[in-house]
């Protein structure tokens, strides 16, 4: 489902951008000055910081923003379990220039593919449909290509959502089945059949949370979801990567907590922000609880797991094993001894 997922992502928001920019005889600048003229904003959507550079806090806003984004890409769970899926370390190298290059020509569509939803379809049209924002492309792709390229785009748009989901929720059953019941809970004596009967009820627990939480941001701009999820995957992942990499005296109990040290002060600045209360975008506009000013917790929670990692390795009583830490620097930096061919 993944393969499938990815080859006709590309393939679609490639196709629906040529068939864009051919409207407009191939003139990028032909569709950027329809766009400013059918945006209520003008010409002024063109320039930067029309949303975050209203004031010093909503600048700090972007940078938080942009931080999760950059740095979430390479701590995204599901992302980094891809890596089991090939036999030795030449063949994980190969699979992140591929995506590295897969995820450059989709991003650079989407860019395309925002102007020219502005452009042909307009904003007043966007945001008056169901959905909201989230419904700029499939209306794009009707307006371009009729009702073919808008059943080709609702249809890779479910199968995305359903590898997306499918993968996580995957992840997080085999991660507590494996390392919470097995490890933790039975000390590595657990049967086998239990841990797939763990496994299961997981991804049924998983998928009742993922559905409630689903209704409860039924509206909210999907992109700006996704970046919450790029924040707490930084936050809680990203330290603990570094440090076990880079620095050899990190430890079991820095590990715990970089982990739970960034996921909880992620998840109660993001709860206690204007994402979840005190404006009109949020998922409870009409309550106000929030006392962290900024929408995207990255600039904060991300440090923190930093400095927590830090305090927890060195308060720690575990020795240091620097031969353990060079043999996996050297694997992890060389592929030497990981059955690199």
């Amino acid at each position: 489902v993944q393969i499938i997922k990815a080859v006709l992502l590309v393939l679609s928001v490639s196709l629906l951008t040529i068939f864009l920019i051919g409207k407009f005889g191939f003139d990028f600048s032909a569709m950027l000055d329809r766009a400013t003229q059918k945006s209520p904003l003008g010409e002024a959507v063109l320039s930067p910081g029309v949303k975050y550079g209203a004031s010093g806090l909503t600048k700090l806003d972007f940078l938080s923003l942009a931080l999760a984004l950059v740095l979430g890409t390479a701590s995204l769970p599901h992302v980094l379990m891809r890596f089991y899926t090939v036999p030795n370390a030449k063949e994980a190298r190969k699979s992140v220039v591929w995506a590295t290059w897969m995820m450059a020509i989709f991003y650079s569509c989407t860019l395309v593919i925002g102007f020219g939803a502005m452009a042909l379809v307009g904003t007043d049209k966007i945001t008056g449909a169901p959905g909201g924002e989230n419904s700029a492309a499939p209306l794009l792709a009707f307006q371009v290509g009729g009702t073919v390229l808008l059943g080709i785009v609702c249809a890779v748009a479910f199968a995305t959502i359903l590898a997306v989901v499918a993968g996580l929720t995957l992840t997080a059953s085999a991660s507590f089945a494996h390392d919470v019941y097995a490890n933790v809970i039975k000390h590595g004596e657990a049967d086998p059949r239990d841990e797939v009967r763990v496994a299961r009820i997981t991804a049924v627990c998983v998928g009742v949370l993922a559905i409630v939480g689903g209704i409860a941001a039924n509206g909210q701009n999907v992109a700006f979801l996704v970046a919450l999820a790029f924040a707490l995957a930084a936050s809680a992942n990203l330290p603990t990567l570094l440090y076990s990499m880079f620095w050899k005296r990190f430890n079991t109990r820095g590990t715990l907590w970089s982990i739970y040290g960034g996921l909880t002060s992620c998840v109660l600045l993001i709860v206690f922000s204007p994402a979840i209360s005190g404006a009109k975008s949020s998922v409870f506009p009409d309550a106000d609880f929030a006392f962290f000013p900024l929408s995207n917790p990255g600039i904060v929670s991300i440090p923190l797991s930093f400095l927590a990692g830090f305090l927890g390795t060195i308060l720690s009583k575990e020795p240091a094993d620097p031969a353990k830490q060079s043999e996996m620097e050297v694997r992890g930096l060389t592929g030497i001894g990981s059955g690199l061919r």
